[in-house]
């Protein structure tokens, strides 16, 4: 079924780190969102909640209001919208506001520039939210784990978490100016990871199966009981490295205890991670 499209206005935005910028948006288009997931009321939304913004590309305009599905159908690929998947960090009903935190790496693709030098008053489309994720507050311990694609997720995540939760945590990042102060239980072990370049220039030797995420996860002290685990990152990371350990190693359910996935891919565009995700579903369902 397709996505339910919004369109909402940026209020501010905030540069949280050196790489990650959150743009706050409302407006009109606030009364538009339906928050999705948890336990299905506004108060608790599920906290991987996300939107894909849609972009067009450089020299094209689209009539209004927008038809995605129309314009995916009927113009030439190089014309077609661009969309790029975010989580929403913070759903406020309140204020009346979403906050989305963008990954940002100078002019590297569209939606990092775009938060960087978004200004108040200008509007963004976005279809969603989608979501798959709340913390289980009966699990007996969480292992949560992320770079930072996967951090504003995480983050909420930490904050749903009741107070009596006990939780082992691993966040990669570039280095120590690019950490956040999380809200979280006391219970909550939060280890940062310094991989010492940013995520899109990262060598081999520091990424992927290489990427200190995966070390970390894999050298933990595995406590009692089935944790309910959220690892989101770098597919290889990820999917090919700790979604095989904690599945399959350490037994963890893939549909009752885990929500185990890659947000994103090197050197590949969004367009392309889906394309690369689509294959490796077909060779898993083959072996």
């Amino acid at each position: 079924m397709a996505k339910r499209l919004n369109t909402m206005a940026v209020l501010r935005t905030e540069q949280l780190t050196p790489h990650m910028v959150r743009v706050w948006l409302g407006g009109d288009g606030f009364d538009d969102f339906l928050p999705v997931g948890g336990d299905g009321t506004p108060e608790n939304p599920a906290t991987d909640m996300y939107v894909k913004f849609v972009f067009a590309p450089d020299g094209v305009e689209y009539p209004q209001p927008l038809q995605v599905e129309e314009l995916r159908a009927t113009l030439p690929p190089e014309q077609q919208p661009i969309l790029r998947t975010y989580t929403v960090r913070r759903y406020d009903p309140a204020a009346r506001e979403i906050a989305v935190d963008f990954v940002v790496h100078g002019d590297e693709g569209i939606a990092g520039p775009w938060a960087r030098s978004a200004q108040p008053g200008e509007t963004i489309n976005f279809l969603g939210p989608g979501s798959g994720y709340r913390p289980d507050p009966e699990a007996p311990w969480h292992l949560l784990a992320s770079d930072e694609a996967g951090l504003p997720a995480l983050s909420a995540a930490l904050e749903a978490l009741p107070d009596d939760a006990i939780a082992k945590v691993f966040i990669e990042v570039a280095g120590p100016e690019d950490e956040l102060d999380l809200v979280a239980p006391a219970g909550a072990e939060i280890t940062w990871l310094h991989r010492g370049a940013g995520s899109g220039e990262a060598p081999d030797d520091i990424a992927g199966d290489n990427a200190p995420l995966v070390a970390a996860v894999k050298a933990a002290d595995w406590l009692d009981g089935e944790p309910h685990v959220f690892i989101h990152g770098e597919a290889q990371a990820v999917m090919k490295n700790l979604r095989g350990y904690v599945r399959k190693e350490r037994g963890v359910s893939a549909k009752r205890a885990s929500s185990i996935s890659g947000y994103w891919r090197r050197g590949r565009t969004e367009e392309g991670f889906r394309q690369w995700k689509a294959d490796l579903r077909k060779a898993e369902a083959a072996n």
